[in-house]
């Protein structure tokens, strides 16, 4: 990670539970300048990596409700933001029914290797949603029949 640049803000309630804290654009200009810079966020000892946005013209740090959950903090609250720039390769996190069962058909592995991270997110996602072990099973095998036939897009 980069050096760390510290500003205390508000966090923000945008619409009826999207929430985010607004990015003074000197930060923005220490960050290099780029509109939607990738970077590594700190919130009451809780770090996750995002992408700076913009709502109505405005630069906003998003903050899920996990990140939320995990920081203890509400929309209105006052937190030091602490942030650097992310230059580090998004990762995925596979779990490992799918990896072995990638394993087995080297054509869906191989497709699965090749897609943008947040295609091969929205795989791992959809499989890691589903409850019922059964559901999960059934998620991954059609994961790798789409992969290996070579279907981006679930």
């Amino acid at each position: 990670m980069s050096a760390s640049i510290r500003f205390d803000a508000s966090l923000e309630l945008d619409g009826k539970s999207a929430t985010g804290i607004t990015v003074p654009p000197e930060v923005l200009v220490a960050l290099g300048g780029a509109r939607r810079p990738a970077v590594s966020v700190t919130l009451n000892n809780v770090t996750y990596r995002t992408t700076i946005g913009s709502m109505k013209g405005v630069a906003k740090i998003p903050v899920s409700a996990a990140v939320r959950a995990a920081a203890h903090l509400e929309a209105g609250d006052a937190v030091t933001v602490e942030l650097a720039v992310d230059t580090s390769p998004p990762a995925v996190e596979v779990p490992a029914e799918l990896a072995e069962a990638l394993a087995g058909t080297p054509a869906a592995r191989d497709f699965f290797a090749g897609l943008s991270p947040s295609r091969q997110k929205a795989y791992v996602t959809r499989i890691l949603e589903a409850k019922q072990p059964e559901t999960r099973a059934r998620r991954v095998a059609g994961a790798v029949e789409r992969l290996a036939r070579g279907q981006a897009s679930w």
